[in-house]
């Protein structure tokens, strides 16, 4: 049995790539090869028996892992808003406000529908929900079919990108990193992959004008409602400009002497400027002035609160107020605020919340139980050894190791779903990638737009699964007094999401070539050699720093004090 000891890893992941190709659920693949390749291990003396010992303490870790009561509050926040229709109203208003441009209604539902991957984190949640709005609109102006379906497929996928995102908070648990700092890295990627969604739907407005027209749709208000609408966000815009002047002065009456970053003024700007627009909309209805259109109300009750709902859950991550799991806990209570507000929260929606909630939270867990028993064993028997010995020699250093690792997912993507990939792959090429010196934050960014395609990417992508399951695939007549549904088959569905499908390639490029763009928002440690931690100390407390603290023999060479 000699010449099985080295070839128990390629065969472990061999049988899982067969197991999984077999239909069975991918938990029970994992625990089988597991516990089936960790007991050879064992018999075949490889692996110690303390190994069977340690698997209970992993699993106990995990149910005892804060870092994973993120998922249940931001899935809780999400669904919420999801389930008292407040995202329909949203795509709907949205639509009000863009429609008229050419190309309106897919800027709308590509802008609500980062709106919703913040809201909701749940991508059949959001692309359910363009679907049944957005599509049916888009094809009733006379939208290309393809246009409006890969718009609402890609648009619904951004839930994996947009913080907070529950594919982040698996791809930092099982990096074992900070998921704030994975937030703050994936933030400008993101931004890049919203514009360039906006900017292709642009090109096609100049290029191929037909296939996305002007909404023929009438606006409450006519002009006096664009009017209007405009000297609300200018209302947000002299908030903003009053927050730039005053910030510093309340920093300096906190007693803060550090000066404030970049990303915390934007923050700051941007929630002065929501809290600005909503007092303008409160005093007109409080002492009815009527200086704002219909439309302009419709913005200010349907849009504000939860944009400032989620800049209150992200920046209070950024700013270093609380950390995920509190600012998670927030957003979910703010989400029931919002409903209870606007009347829309019931006894049987918030059940359902609560059960769609548990659900998913899991069969979350569930397959990290099941990707720890296949780590565990997998690692016992050198598994990363070996994959570094595989995939570390690569022409190219870090970067062809990239590029190998990036075109794989890619791939595996094109099956599998990005659950799968992330609890499977990440723990065999974590460590190679830690081991090349590569950026622990770059690295995860890179994975989660990566894992991002898999929704996407045909012919299994879940994304298309879900606009296929509500997209009728010929025309529909409608009930009585309701419009026709005009239908879309597969085939269609697909050339639609290719474009999309390429900005994300591209995204994913830049990042590679540009690390700046996911390492550029990072908190970096402020680091101390000895002679200034030795004045900080002194500075701190001269008359009582013990003499014990400083040490002559480990200073630098200076003057005697």
């Amino acid at each position: 049995m000699d010449w099985l000891a080295p070839c128990l890893v390629p065969l472990m992941l061999l049988a899982l790539v067969l197991l999984l190709a077999s239909g069975i659920p991918v938990v029970l693949a994992l625990v089988a090869c597991g516990l089936l390749f960790g007991g050879l291990g064992v018999a075949l003396g490889l692996v110690p028996l303390a190994l069977v010992t340690a698997l209970p303490m992993r699993l106990e870790f995990i149910i005892g892992s804060e870092s994973l009561l993120a998922i249940p509050f931001f899935t809780f926040m999400g669904v919420i808003l999801q389930r008292t229709g407040i995202a329909e109203e949203l795509l709907e208003t949205a639509g009000q406000v863009f429609g008229p441009v050419r190309g309106g209604l897919a800027i709308a539902a590509i802008l609500v529908g980062a709106l919703l991957a913040a809201a909701t984190g749940i991508v059949a949640a959001s692309v359910i929900s363009l679907a049944l709005i957005s599509f049916p609109a888009m094809l009733r102006n006379g939208y290309d079919p393809r246009v409006a379906a890969g718009v609402v497929a890609a648009t619904g996928t951004l839930t994996q990108v947009v913080p907070p995102s529950l594919v982040l908070i698996i791809v930092a648990q099982q990096l074992n990193m900070s998921l704030g700092d994975v937030y703050a890295g994936v933030l400008l990627p993101a931004a890049m992959l919203i514009g360039l969604y906006v900017a292709w739907i642009g090109c096609l407005a100049v290029l191929r004008p037909a296939a996305v027209p002007r909404a023929a749709m009438a606006q409450e208000g006519g002009s006096t409602g664009r009017r209007s609408l405009a000297a609300l966000v200018l209302a947000g815009a002299a908030a903003a400009a009053i927050s730039m002047r005053g910030y510093p002065l309340l920093l300096a009456a906190s007693g803060r002497t550090a000066v404030a970053t970049a990303d915390e003024w934007v923050i700051v700007s941007i929630g002065a400027a929501l809290l600005g627009m909503v007092l303008l909309a409160a005093l007109e209805r409080l002492f009815g002035l009527r200086c704002l259109s219909p439309l302009a109300r419709r913005v200010a009750v349907v849009l504000l609160p939860p944009l400032m709902l989620l800049f209150a859950v992200l920046g209070s991550v950024f700013l270093g107020a609380a950390s995920p799991n509190e600012s998670g806990s927030l957003g979910a209570l703010a989400a029931v605020a919002i409903a209870v507000a606007r009347r829309r929260l019931t006894a049987a929606n918030l059940a359902l919340a609560l059960q769609d909630t548990v659900r998913l939270t899991c069969i979350v867990m569930i397959l990290l139980f099941g990707a720890t028993v296949f780590s565990l064993a997998f690692h016992a028997l050198e598994g990363a050894r070996w994959v570094e010995r595989a995939l570390g020699d690569l022409p190219g250093g870090p970067t062809g190791f990239l590029v190998v690792a990036m075109v794989s997912v890619f791939v595996l993507g094109m099956f599998l779903d990005f659950f799968e990939l992330a609890i499977i792959l990440l723990p065999i090429l974590g460590p190679v990638a830690d081991q090349l010196g590569i950026d622990k934050v770059w690295f995860a960014v890179l994975m989660g737009l990566n894992l991002q395609t898999a929704y996407l990417t045909p012919p299994f992508g879940f994304a298309l699964f879900y606009l296929r399951s509500v997209v009728p695939v010929a025309d529909e007549t409608g009930a009585p007094g309701e419009p026709p549904r005009r239908g879309i088959d597969t085939l269609q569905i697909y050339r639609g999401v290719l474009p999309f499908i390429a900005i994300q390639v591209t995204v994913m490029a830049l990042v590679i070539a540009c690390p700046v763009l996911a390492l550029g928002l990072v908190s970096k440690p402020v680091l101390l050699d000895a002679a200034q931690t030795e004045q900080r100390i002194l500075e701190m407390s001269p008359a009582r720093t013990p003499r014990s603290l400083v040490e002559p023999s480990l200073l630098p060479p200076g003057p005697q004090r």
